[in-house]
């Protein structure tokens, strides 16, 4: 869930770089725009509304989970390597939206990747981990927090699902060589098993997980494994389902047989006429379920776009003047907004001529992402840059004064909100 080389297009969940072409990563990969899903939501997000996630896998269950208020799990991971920032506050805003349409929310303090990648001790991993928890509750959120090393039942599937993997495969996806450590490859199968773990911790049932695309690596990967170990693969064909045993023991293939009468039973499958695939599929879980195995549902994710750094390209901790953390100086957030990147003209005479442009402006865009909820309001802004009407300097002191409005309240939920995981 968080950041190495996926195939020919460079997406990479621990560099510095960040996927521009859109298109191109998504129709390498498979990942289907957002657009499509968008009516099946009874409500559509701001972060949907304005272009900010424009891509997914399997959202669609998802959206119909929302809709018609069945279960279903939100959970994305957070690496403790620095603290939080701007960039991680798009996908904490994902996961509280979902949690308030009725997801049960789980977020991983991602504490043994921080190590073994960043080489981040544990106490500063604690610490870190900590101030992201911080945020998340301040923003509102609600369900389970836990960190990767002191979760046990992690472990165990982990385990379970490396049985999955080889060496190979991990460095098709990742670009593994002989001179990456074991720790950083185990930390890849905790993160798969962190995307699946709500469905052992509870109980199957679909879950999404927001990300950037920089992260699908881990959500190919994982999507792959969640397939191989379920028990049974269930797929509707002309005129029947047809229910393979592809990990099953007979028992439970002969049981599938026994419970839709008039089934045909073959060695390894069974064909069902006269029943929905949704009822075929639930009754093939429960009976995998009975007998030992995991029932899986395939995750779903979510893919958003990246917000550019304060004086453009890439928002990277690694260039401290792209982004402010929320416990930063005053002072210095406030530098690094005047000095932010704009889209303005060279000159007053000629951005009052031409006009500036918004979408290519790292000061609109923080309010686009962050700094202004209401739609009309963000649309006049934008309107104004581009008829020359609204100068840098003027929206620059403008969105200053809604960061420290947006700070004042989250640096005081902050500080009332609990730090430990449960």
């Amino acid at each position: 869930m968080k950041d190495e080389e996926g195939g020919q297009t460079a997406v990479n969940p621990w560099g510095n770089g960040q996927a521009q072409d859109y298109q191109a990563v998504f129709a390498e990969f498979g990942i289907d725009p957002i657009s499509p899903v968008v009516p099946d939501l009874p409500e559509v997000p701001s972060f949907i509304r304005r272009g900010i996630v424009v891509g997914h896998r399997d959202y669609g269950a998802i959206a119909r989970a929302i809709r018609n208020r069945s279960p279903y799990y939100v959970m994305t991971g957070f690496m403790p390597s620095g603290h939080p920032h701007l960039g991680h506050l798009m996908v904490m805003k994902e996961v509280v939206w979902h949690v308030r349409h009725g997801g049960t929310g789980y977020i991983a303090i991602a504490d043994r990747e921080a190590h073994a990648v960043r080489g981040i001790s544990w106490e500063k991993c604690k610490e870190y981990g900590e101030e992201y928890l911080r945020c998340l509750y301040a923003l509102g959120y609600k369900g389970t927090t836990y960190y990767q090393s002191e979760n046990h039942p992690l472990h165990a599937l982990a385990f379970e699902a490396s049985t999955k993997v080889n060496f190979s495969e991990l460095s098709a996806i990742y670009g593994f060589g002989p001179e990456t450590s074991l720790s950083h490859a185990e930390s890849v199968i905790t993160q798969v098993a962190d995307i699946l773990f709500p469905q052992v911790d509870r109980f199957p049932a679909p879950t999404v997980v927001p990300v950037g695309v920089d992260q699908d690596p881990h959500l190919r990967l994982t999507r792959g494994i969640a397939h191989k170990l379920r028990m049974f693969t269930v797929e509707e064909r002309e005129g029947y389902v047809s229910v393979r045993g592809k990990n099953a023991p007979p028992e439970a293939i002969s049981e599938v047989h026994r419970a839709f009468p008039g089934s045909k039973k073959f060695e390894g499958h069974v064909d069902v006429r006269g029943h929905p695939l949704g009822e075929v599929e639930e009754r093939a879980r429960e009976i995998e379920r009975e007998h030992g195995g995991y029932g899986f549902f395939i995750p779903s994710s979510t893919y958003h776009i990246f917000m550019p750094g304060l004086q453009g390209g890439k928002m990277s901790s690694s260039v401290p003047e792209s982004l402010f953390s929320f416990g930063e100086p005053d002072e210095s957030i406030a530098k690094k907004v005047r000095n932010a990147l704009t889209g303005g003209r060279m000159s007053v005479e000629e951005q009052k001529r031409l006009g500036g442009e918004p979408d290519r402006c790292s000061v609109f865009l923080l309010n686009l992402f962050h700094l202004v909820e209401d739609d009309g309001e963000l649309e006049e802004i934008r309107k104004a840059c581009k008829e020359g009407c609204l100068l840098c300097g003027d929206c620059k002191k403008q969105t200053l004064d809604r960061v420290w409005a947006f700070l004042a309240d989250f640096r005081e939920r902050m500080d009332a909100a609990p730090a430990g995981d449960g």
